[in-house]
Formats: C-alpha cells, structure tokens, sequence
C-alpha cells in the first residue's frame, strides 16, 4: 500500500448513534480534546443499488471540509486496506458506552 493512500475506519459517538465512516486523514486538533477527520470516502454514486444508510451519510458530509469529533466520543479508529459501507447504527443494545457528560448547568 503506498505512503500517501492511508484509508482509516473511524467510529464515533454522535446524538445517542454510532457512526462508522472512512476517510483518509484524522489527527488531534489544536483545539483541546478533539480529533480531526478529513477526506471522508463514500461509495461510487454510479452504483446500481445505493445504501440509504450510506446516503444519509454521505448528504450529511456532503459540504463538510473537516469534523471536529470530541476525543471522548471516538471509539475506535483502524487502519483499513479499502473503504467499505459508511453507516449509522443505534448505540442502544451496544456494549459500547460512551463517556459521560456533565450536565450543563441552566443558571446561565
């Protein structure tokens, strides 16, 4: 595999879901406790039968240049060969838990 084609399978907390998406560049932010992800990678659009799963992700980072993912919410990150499905799954039923959060204080 050449240097400069990495392909990284990322999964993340987000809005009580897991996401698993691809992309070909993440690395820590200068902003304190988040992961950036760039590059993401989709399927072809030329495909005969499209995923909704896949396309409602892919509609979602559509426009999208980088992400800043909280690091807490990141679960896992691989090294992968080739890109697969991107798709969202409901974290409930899951052993995955994510980390948690302080309750925001409404005296604000």
């Amino acid at each position: 595999m050449p240097q400069d084609s990495h392909i990284y399978r990322i999964y993340f907390h987000s809005h009580g879901q897991i996401y698993e998406v691809y992309a070909r560049s993440f690395y820590q932010s200068d902003v304190y406790g988040f992961v950036v992800i760039e590059d993401y990678i989709f399927g072809e659009r030329s495909q005969m039968v499209i995923d909704p799963a896949e396309d409602k992700l892919r509609s979602e980072f559509e426009t999208v240049q980088r992400s800043f993912i909280p690091m807490h919410a990141v679960i896992r990150i691989d090294e992968v060969e080739k890109e697969g499905v991107a798709k969202i799954t409901d974290s409930s039923g899951s052993n995955v838990t994510p980390f948690p959060m302080p309750i925001p204080d409404k005296k604000m």
